[in-house]
């Protein structure tokens, strides 16, 4: 919410220096009440007992459907900081507050205003707020009612889970605006654009038509559309054969998926803390080496929650029949 003592300064209310009663200054200070209503487009709220551990970030920008421009941006990488700072958080569920709509994707209206070299710094800004985003080391679930298009999707692809309701709709059109979906940075260690991060997901063919065409698929389609394969990178040794998911992990019935997204939180919320952060790192890092590579990785982390007082805690609660309370530490 935007500083009352600013737009009441800007108007001439403060204390002490009021300003003369004219229709001009009315008018300057009715609008200053405005901007002081509007919602940040980007709201952060932690949940409660019995949920305390569980916050959301919900994208409230209705007047122009979620679509994401600077400001979008800016509370964006504010928000996913000051999760990065709560010790407290243990899982992140990302919904949209506006009805039948996630995201629309990218604000078209602010980007034509635009010169090459300021799309350049704000794609780069983007890309490097997802990889922030995707990189936070607790879980995160999307929770799509409605729209999810270009980087309204690549927003979704880049949480751990995704839960959408029946209503949903999915598209990456940037090729029809001939331009292509994200931006990948070579250096980066995880994967920010819509061209790596959904091969990923439901395998090259699959994902270069839906590139290719800009074609939108529905909620059946999303859950369904998953791949069985060899993944190239685990061929140096080991012949490993596996299945991904869809887009999405679950669909359910159009304004359900908060409710089951929550449920999902509620389950992590109950385990080790300590253990879901490592469990993420090992998955995430070790899915971009080989496998022996990746057991290195796995080695690391399990060292990590050897000697916590949580495992102690889980062995105990086993060992008397009872909820373990887990601290973090």
């Amino acid at each position: 919410m935007r500083s009352l003592r600013g737009i009441l300064a800007v108007s001439g209310h403060l204390a002490g220096r009021r300003a003369p009663a004219n229709n001009a200054h009315l008018a300057l200070f009715s609008r200053a009440l405005q901007i002081l209503a509007q919602q940040e487009p980007v709201r952060l709220q932690k949940l409660s007992a019995p949920d305390s551990g569980i916050v959301e970030m919900r994208l409230e920008r209705p007047e122009a459907r979620n679509a994401i421009g600077r400001e979008m941006l800016q509370g964006l990488q504010s928000t996913i900081e000051k999760v990065k700072a709560d010790a407290t958080a243990n899982v992140v569920l990302l919904a949209s507050s506006v009805p039948k709509v996630f995201c629309a994707g990218a604000d078209l209206k602010e980007r034509r205003l635009m010169s090459p070299c300021e799309v350049r710094e704000f794609v780069n800004s983007l890309r490097s707020t997802f990889l922030s985003f995707e990189a936070l080391s607790i879980p995160t679930i999307a929770i799509v009612e409605g729209a999810a298009f270009g980087g309204g999707l690549e927003l979704a692809l880049s949480c751990d889970l995704r839960i959408c309701g029946e209503n949903a709709t999915f598209s990456l059109p940037e090729t029809g605006l001939a331009i292509i979906p994200g931006y990948v940075s070579k250096m980066a260690l995880y994967f920010s654009g819509g061209t790596q991060r959904l091969p990923r997901i439901v395998g090259k063919s699959r994902a270069k038509e839906l590139i290719f065409t800009g074609h939108r698929f529905d909620a059946v389609e999303a859950v369904t559309m998953g791949k069985v394969g060899l993944t190239p990178s685990f061929l140096r040794g080991v012949l490993l054969h596996f299945i991904s998911t869809g887009v999405v992990n679950y669909c359910v019935p159009a304004g359900e998926a908060y409710k089951k997204a929550l449920e999902l939180a509620q389950e992590i919320n109950q385990k080790g803390p300590l253990a879901i952060r490592m469990a993420k790192k090992a998955i995430n890092q070790g899915m971009e080496v080989d496998l022996s590579a990746g057991l290195a990785v796995e080695e690391e982390c399990y060292e990590q929650v050897l000697h916590t007082q949580d495992r102690l805690e889980g062995l105990a609660a086993f060992a008397e029949k009872r909820k373990p309370v887990y601290t973090g530490k």
